[in-house]
């Protein structure tokens, strides 16, 4: 058990180690040497984990699949949701962030195809519902409102890491959308929207009370059930 433990100890830090240097280099500039540096484990290491630097992208893109935000009433204001958490959480944790980099690098595309397919399909499934609820005007096409948020977003957030690190692009973000959603909201549903900047850490806050309150009802349930065995 304790060899196991150890095991994927060493793989967790090498795929942490592998996403902040993605996140730096981009795919084609990064090197297993500097991932080796970052993650101080053992080129055997590393490799008894993860045959080759792809094998180590395709993880990272692969941990750092986001769940859906919460389901609201108004389907639009999800698809605000799903960009202002992304924004929130994107400087915080370096898995998605190396993600993100991966995402946008073109020279990695021959490998890992266009970026961000599953946000790309979310959006659109999202927009697709607003909608059927007649919340976006007519014109709308789900699809390519879709790729353009994604793009738009994609370049938001390098424009803020080049310019301040990251550190405010929750505030582009919500910027982004309020320039967005005149164009795509009717107009009864626009101003019932938040797209504040505060929103998303807000939403992760909430997101994180109620896994740890679910997980200790469980834990709750599982000394319950093994006392009644007894």
């Amino acid at each position: 058990m304790a060899r196991q433990e150890r095991a994927l100890r060493t793989r967790q830090a090498v795929l942490e180690a592998a996403a902040e240097v993605f996140a730096d280099r981009g795919y084609e500039a990064a090197t297993i040497t500097e991932i080796l540096d970052r993650a101080g484990v053992t080129k055997g290491a590393l490799y008894f984990h993860f045959p080759s630097k792809e094998d180590l992208a395709r993880d990272v893109l692969e941990h750092a699949v986001t769940e859906p935000p919460p389901e609201q009433l108004i389907k639009l204001q999800s698809f605000v949701d799903t960009g202002l958490i992304l924004a929130h959480r994107l400087p915080r944790e370096p898995l998605l962030r190396g993600a993100a980099r991966i995402a946008a690098d073109q020279s990695a595309q021959r490998f890992f195809g266009l970026p961000w397919p599953v946000w790309v399909e979310h959006t659109a499934a999202v927009l697709a519902a607003a909608k059927e609820q007649g919340e976006v005007l007519p014109h709308v096409d789900p699809v390519l409102t879709a790729q353009t948020m994604v793009g738009a977003f994609t370049g938001t957030q390098l424009f803020s890491e080049a310019a301040d690190g990251m550190a405010d692009l929750e505030r582009r973000t919500a910027l982004l959308y309020e320039l967005i959603l005149p164009g795509i909201a009717a107009p009864g549903v626009l101003g019932r929207l938040d797209t504040s900047p505060e929103r998303g850490a807000r939403l992760v806050e909430e997101s994180g009370r109620e896994a740890e309150e679910t997980a200790g009802i469980a834990e709750i349930d599982e000394i319950d059930g093994a006392a009644e065995t007894v």
